[in-house]
Formats: C-alpha cells, sequence, structure tokens
C-alpha cells in the first residue's frame, strides 16, 4: 500500500523518464497534483519547449528556475579550486548538478505546501543517490519518489512506448537510444552503441565539440587570469562567472578540446561507459592546474593532491552537503590565498599545451633555479643535506651487512 501523497514536486527536464513520470504519479498516487520544476543550469535549447511540455504531460505548474550564476560560482568553482577529478578523466559535471537541482526542489516543496519530490534517476545509476542524499541533509521529512524503483518500465524502449501511448513527444527515439545529460559545464552521453566499450563513439554523438580531426589547422592562444584560484578574466577581459565559462566553452570546443572515453565505477557498483564533452571545464583544470605548480609550495600542493581525490569522490557519490566537504572546502581555500595570475595556453585540434604563466606570488627563482653562474645559492651545501636525508638508508644498509642479509 502506497504512502498517501498530496502534491509532488518533481525535478523535471523534459527528457524520456521524467515525460513519462507526470502522469505515471497521477495514475500511481491517487490523481496526486505533480508540480514540475526545470532548472536551468546551462541547457540552452533544450528549455524552450518545457514550460507547455509539462502542462500538457499534466502538471498543475511549472517553475523554471535560472541556476546558472549560483551553479557556477558555488559549484563549479569549488570543485575547480580543489582540482577534483574522478578517476582521473571525469569533470563531474553531472555530479554536481544533481545537488543544486534537489536543493531547489527542496525550497519549492516548501513554497508550495508539498509533501513529496520525486525524480527520474534510475535504479542503477548515481543520481539517485546525489538527489537524495541531498534531501535527506537539507529536509528529511520530505518523502522521496523514485518511479524507476517502482514502475514496470524496464528499459528506454518501454518508456518510449509509454510515452507514445500517453501522447507525450520525446527527444529519444529508438534509433538514437543515447542518455544525455547538459549543463553549461558539459554534455555526457551514454547508452546505445557506446555500452559495449569496444565500440569507438559516432561521428554523430558529439554535439558540443568540434572532432578533433575536425578543428582549425592552426592552434588557438588563450590567457586565463585567476584570483585566488577563481578565474575572472578572458584573453584580459573582466567577465562575470557565466560569461567566461560560456566564451571558453565556444573557444575550446572549436579547437576540439575536452572529449572524455572513460568506463567510470559507478557508486553502485557497476562499471558504466560514458563519453563527456566538457571544452571549458577542461582548458580551465589545464590553467589552474599551472597556476599552481608556480604558485604552491612543494609540501602543500603534494598535500592538496590527495585531497582532490577525497574531494572527487565526495562530489561523485552526492555528498556535497557533508561535513567532510565542507572542512575540505576550508582547506582548499587557505590553499588559493596566492593562486592568482595569468596563465596562457595553446589550443591545437583536442590538445592543450602551456605558453607561459605568471604571478605576483610566484615561488619560482630564477637566481636560484638558473643553470648559469649565481651568488644565492652554495652548491656545496648540498652535500650536507645529502648526508643526513640519506641518514636512515646508509644506517639500514650497514644494519643489513653487519647481520650478514646483504
Amino acid at each position: 500500500m502506497k504512502e498517501k501523497v498530496k502534491k509532488v514536486v518533481l525535478a523535471y527536464s523534459g527528457g524520456l523518464d521524467t515525460s513519462v513520470i507526470i502522469p505515471w504519479l497521477k495514475e500511481n498516487y491517487d490523481g496526486c497534483e505533480v508540480i514540475a520544476m526545470c532548472a536551468d543550469v546551462g541547457q540552452g535549447d533544450e528549455l524552450a519547449p518545457v514550460h507547455d511540455k509539462a502542462l500538457k504531460s499534466g502538471a498543475s505548474k511549472v517553475y523554471i528556475e535560472n541556476l546558472q550564476q549560483e551553479f557556477v560560482e558555488e559549484f563549479i568553482w569549488p570543485t575547480l579550486k580543489a582540482g577534483a577529478v574522478y578517476e582521473g578523466k571525469y569533470l563531474l559535471g553531472t555530479s554536481f548538478a544533481r545537488p543544486i537541482i534537489a536543493k531547489r526542489l527542496i525550497e519549492i516543496a516548501a513554497r508550495e505546501g508539498a509533501d513529496a519530490i520525486a525524480h527520474g534517476a534510475t535504479g542503477k545509476g548515481n543520481d539517485q543517490v546525489r538527489f537524495e542524499l541531498t534531501v535527506k541533509a537539507l529536509a528529511p521529512h520530505l518523502k522521496i519518489i523514485a518511479p524507476w524503483r517502482e514502475w514496470h518500465i524496464r528499459s528506454r524502449e518501454d518508456a518510449i512506448d509509454y510515452a507514445e501511448k500517453h501522447g507525450i513527444p520525446v527527444p529519444v527515439t529508438k534509433k538514437r537510444p543515447y542518455s544525455m545529460d547538459r549543463n553549461i559545464w558539459h554534455l555526457s552521453h551514454e547508452g546505445g552503441d557506446l555500452e559495449d566499450p569496444w565500440n569507438e563513439p559516432k561521428a554523430d554523438v558529439y554535439m558540443v565539440t568540434t572532432p578533433p580531426e575536425q578543428a582549425p589547422d592552426k592552434p588557438t592562444y588563450v590567457e586565463i587570469e585567476f584570483v585566488k584560484g577563481v578565474p575572472v578574466k578572458l584573453n584580459g577581459e573582466a567577465l562575470g562567472a557565466v560569461d567566461l565559462l560560456a566564451k571558453v566553452n565556444d573557444i575550446a570546443a572549436a579547437n576540439g578540446v575536452g572529449i572524455v572515453d572513460i568506463a567510470e565505477n559507478r557508486l553502485v557498483g557497476m562499471k558504466s561507459r560514458g563519453i563527456y564533452e566538457t571544452p571549458g571545464g577542461t582548458v580551465l583544470y589545464y590553467a589552474h592546474r599551472e597556476l599552481e605548480y608556480l604558485c604552491l609550495d612543494r609540501a602543500t600542493y603534494h598535500y592538496k593532491e590527495q585531497i582532490a581525490l577525497r574531494y572527487a569522490e565526495l562530489v561523485y557519490d552526492g555528498m556535497w552537503y557533508s561535513p567532510l566537504r565542507e572542512a575540505l572546502d576550508a582547506f582548499v581555500d587557505a590553499t588559493q590565498q596566492t593562486v592568482t595570475g595569468v596563465v596562457r595556453l595553446k589550443l591545437y585540434k583536442g590538445n592543450l599545451c602551456s605558453a607561459g604563466a605568471k604571478s605576483p606570488y610566484s615561488l619560482y627563482n630564477e637566481e636560484l633555479s638558473t643553470f648559469g653562474r649565481d651568488e644565492v645559492y652554495n652548491q656545496k651545501d648540498a652535500e650536507g643535506f645529502i648526508n643526513l636525508f640519506g641518514l636512515p638508508l646508509k644506517v639500514r644498509a650497514l644494519m643489513e651487512k653487519r647481520v650478514g642479509k646483504s
């Protein structure tokens, strides 16, 4: 027996899954009222038909919330500053979009007096965890409805058939069965022929990035200026967070930069193969790292690399609102106080190359590092350093010789 639900706020995208969820909720939860909430996190043209489509599907009200600035400044930039990359490739585009969407769902549920929220994440994926952990952290009293864990639909094909039966147009067809997620940071592709890791992505998969072999034959140079780890200027022009990211996206995408193909380890225990297009993000991560090479000391940089791995796991696992991530943010922010300067990069047919970096806080000292004559470094000092640094090794070797081990 299902718990009585009067009003549900649904995380609505206008895609296949959420399109069929509206009539399904009304059919299976005693005609409950369904309010659709679509978060604008930079999907672009995908949002145009969402309002009318949700109403035609049976929603009583539709919210379209522009969250782009908050998304970039409060979710993307902290993750960028942390240098967080999941399993060496994935720049977490879907991962950190879910908590901000769920947070706004909760806010609208409170405004509308709803007693439940619903999402279209499948029972096999990570997104169900990300949505629901946010609800547990911020509004544990709300009921969570996850239709993919309840209904008899078992495949994309089943969902398409259900949509056709209910007269709901969807942007997915059986000929192009990819599951896609798009925001201002990335576009992901899963499913269909991509489920076999041996299959090279078809040319029509890429919808944002120019395939590298089709990119211009001349390199493009860009300069990114950072202040305390946050990008603030592109090619000398001061820009807001959303505009800067959008422009870097355009430049990088035109040069074939930012395509990733990965068979990643999902939180729920299986591997999944995904194709990610993250053009601007790839450039910004590269530039940020180049500036940290210049501005952070060895011990801090190496420890921060360890933090980045844990930070990426927390974001991937949906633990955005965890005390640990907040504590790691404090560490990261402390490391970024001197990560200010300009990085120049060369983009060419999918590749990124460093073309210069400068900072008023640079720890690079030419007088110390030069191979030429200098007056500030006494090379004889190295002998004592090596003797003391290597003393444990020497003591161990002497012991082994004494006991006849070598």
